[in-house]
């Protein structure tokens, strides 16, 4: 009768080899999928940083984006940062992000490491709709939103005062953002004061929110609270009807940063300068609304 003892060993031996390959090649590999993983995230944030200097700046923007792309983990050069256009010339940040990442059991067969890498791309634009907007509405023929560029008239060199006379039988340029019609009252509209509109706004017709409301306590209070903070101001191109029926044409947004406010009898004002602000928003297609300065950030494939 033949032994087979010494065949089962040899045939364990074998086994648990295989056994220990497949189990060392799973650790070596699921740690490179994390590390993947991890240089996408790092290629998506220095995407999102760059995007939001563009498209005026892409020296900042690429810097920005390595500044990011360090805070995560690093693997971005300055070679790995482009631009194109998707809509407005060079709008778009392109960010490839490559590093090596450590072998652990694959050593043992000479891999001692394996390069993974990411791409992100991402778009800046003016919005097609915003979120947190200030019910506080600005005249397009307002003379600093007349510059050429734009931009050439915000920033602190160009102090302000957007006035809140009435433009109409009840109309001191308060909207319902919202799209009701009628008063929304003091305290909604010093809530839209303190934390803007928590809904997505689009261009359109709004309602005025009739009556000088900016002297109640509530509104004051707000502003008060507002004082050195940048709001989210719509801008208007026409107004129609009048009284509680009153409308405004709403056609874009700006961003402004508030240093004074009064409100007294039918006369109200708010000081400070326009800026450019990156502000939450949707981006589609179109190119969005009237620029204005308010840019928005998004990821895209």
């Amino acid at each position: 009768m033949r032994r087979e003892h010494g065949q089962a060993a040899a045939l364990s031996v074998l086994f648990l080899t295989v056994l220990m390959l497949s189990a060392a090649a799973v650790i070596d590999v699921g740690s490179w999928m994390r590390e993947d993983r991890d240089t996408q995230r790092a290629a998506d944030a220095a995407a999102l940083a760059g995007a939001q200097a563009l498209p005026e700046d892409q020296g900042t923007a690429q810097a920005l984006a390595l500044e990011y792309a360090d805070e995560n983990g690093g693997g971005v050069l300055a070679a790995d940062v482009t631009f194109s256009t998707t809509v407005l010339p060079g709008d778009t940040i392109n960010v490839d992000a490559d590093r090596p990442a450590d072998s652990f059991f694959a050593k043992l067969v000479g891999i001692d490491s394996v390069e993974v890498g990411s791409t992100a791309k991402a778009r800046a634009g003016v919005p097609s709709e915003a979120r947190w907007a200030a019910p506080i509405a600005v005249d397009e023929k307002h003379p600093l939103l007349n510059c050429s560029p734009v931009l050439k008239c915000f920033g602190s060199g160009n102090p302000t005062t957007l006035d809140m006379e009435k433009v109409g039988p009840g109309a001191f340029r308060l909207l319902n953002l919202d799209h009701s019609k009628g008063g929304t009252g003091s305290k909604i509209l010093s809530e839209w004061i303190l934390e803007g509109y928590d809904g997505k706004m689009g261009p359109g017709q709004y309602n005025s929110d009739p009556g000088a409301k900016f002297n109640s306590s509530d509104v004051k209070a707000a502003m008060a609270e507002r004082l050195e903070t940048e709001m989210l101001f719509p801008v208007y191109r026409t107004i129609r009807e009048e009284g509680a029926n009153l409308e405004y044409e709403v056609i874009g947004w700006v961003g402004f940063f508030v240093t004074g406010f009064e409100g007294k009898g039918n006369g109200g004002t708010v000081s400070g300068y326009f800026s450019r602000v990156i502000w939450e928003g949707t981006l589609d297609g179109t190119g969005g609304t009237t620029d204005f300065g308010v840019r928005s950030v998004a990821l895209i494939d």
